[in-house]
């Protein structure tokens, strides 16, 4: 069975725990999107650790984890975090990677921070890890399949025709005299072939063998439905696409395999990057949710926006991801309120709106909150649902009816083991 895990909101909604939970009974764990620009957190046996290119299976030893042909594959991400995992006593490592991946180039970070420096206020938050201009040169035409750098002669007279515009650009756009040197790219990938090549895999054949021998297989999403490319808060957007149905693309098996998708959401909400967010908190209301919930980027270090629970934005979430199943995460940092907010609708020029709007209307959005008691009391110990407060069960049964998708499971605490399952 193909099951999907993928983000409802914004991202950085806990993807990376379901995953790592989620892999204990899977055989295989892939990336089907994005690159090292985001990072799951995962606490374990070996401690707290950012991925940012690797799936989530990774500390899991019997787990085939794979990096999709649809993933923004940054060589030199790669190899770091393998040595970070090794370094923390993760013996037995099962990594391949998609013979069609295409490469992340150091220009396209450099191409990146000019970008975002261009275009000041303006900008649409990027964490300047190169992932626009990647996807561009993919669309483009001008990516880099990590095929091709196994063909001297291929390679070189690819990247000659690439840098020769993308110099035209530096200098001609960004007013800067210090160009791209096709030699130093050509040594960079030519001297990365070797340690690349045990990894690589023809991996849409390898994935419909598994299917066929009825292996379980996660396809793990990076972001959330709002930033998509397609469906998302365009401009304000990751480069590809989050949604589940894209995984069949990314990682190329048929999109009818996929039986399962879990869409994850926090139990408030929290966004990192630029765009139009509804119920954005500020100041100290926003610092005090914010410390309690640990809301700093995996990938930045950087404080995350944060507010409350969007029944408007997830319910959309959910539906265009497909989803079959809802996780909530991080109810236990609620625990200190006395009233906890939802926003059940917007008001935007004066209508009540239930439906998530496109970008422009959302810019006028306002949120309409209903409001429920919160149960004061520390609930990360607690392990099964019937346990919980009485106003903690209403509240997680009121955003479920809101949303109109069963919720599966419920996190209430950052450990592997803090996970309560709902409806069994």
């Amino acid at each position: 069975m193909v099951i999907a895990i993928v983000g409802a909101n914004w991202g950085d909604e806990g993807k990376g725990k379901i995953s790592d939970i989620l892999s204990k009974d899977a055989e295989i764990v892939i990336r089907f999107q994005g690159g090292a620009n985001a990072g799951h957190t995962i606490v374990n046996e070996y401690g707290k650790t950012a991925l940012h290119m690797l799936p989530s299976g990774i500390f899991r030893k019997d787990v085939v984890n794979i990096i999709g042909q649809g993933v923004a594959f940054d060589i030199t991400a790669f190899f770091k975090e393998l040595e970070e995992i090794k370094s923390k006593g993760v013996e037995k490592i099962n990594i391949l990677v998609s013979d069609r991946v295409q490469i992340l180039m150091p220009y396209h970070i450099k191409l990146d921070e000019m970008e975002e420096e261009r275009l000041g206020k303006a900008s649409f938050g990027s964490t300047k890890s190169g992932i626009a201009p990647f996807y561009s040169d993919k669309y483009a035409k001008i990516g880099i399949q990590i095929s091709e750098i196994y063909d001297d002669e291929y390679l070189k007279e690819r990247l000659t025709k690439i840098l020769t515009a993308k110099n035209k650009q530096i200098s001609g756009l960004y007013g800067e005299d210090k160009q791209i040197n096709i030699d130093e790219m050509y040594n960079f990938l030519i001297n990365s072939r070797e340690k690349l090549k045990p990894y690589l895999c023809n991996v849409a054949k390898f994935l419909n063998e598994k299917i066929k021998e009825n292996k379980t297989i996660i396809l793990e999403g990076q972001l959330g439905t709002l930033r998509d490319v397609d469906n998302g808060i365009y401009p304000f957007t990751t480069s590809s696409s989050p949604l589940a149905g894209f995984g069949a693309v990314g990682v190329g098996i048929p999109p009818y395999e996929i039986k399962k998708i879990y869409a994850i959401t926090k139990a408030y909400s929290s966004c990192v990057g630029a765009g139009a967010f509804v119920t954005e908190l500020f100041g100290e209301e926003a610092k005090e949710l914010r410390d309690k919930g640990g809301e700093y980027g995996a990938k930045t270090g950087r404080p995350r926006r944060v507010g409350w629970f969007d029944a408007v934005a997830t319910r959309y979430g959910c539906m265009v991801q497909g989803a079959t199943d809802v996780v909530v995460s991080l109810v236990d940092v609620l625990s200190y309120l006395d009233k906890i907010p939802v926003c059940t609708a917007y008001e935007i020029d004066g209508k009540v709106v239930k439906d998530f709007p496109t970008t422009v209307d959302l810019n006028r959005a306002k949120p309409i909150y209903e409001y429920l008691d919160g149960w004061k009391c520390d609930i990360s110990n607690i392990k099964r649902y019937e346990e919980l407060p009485e106003n903690a069960r209403k509240y997680i049964e009121f955003i479920e009816k809101e949303i109109g998708c069963p919720i599966k499971m419920i996190g209430n605490g950052p450990k592997r083991e803090d996970i309560i399952e709902k409806n069994k």
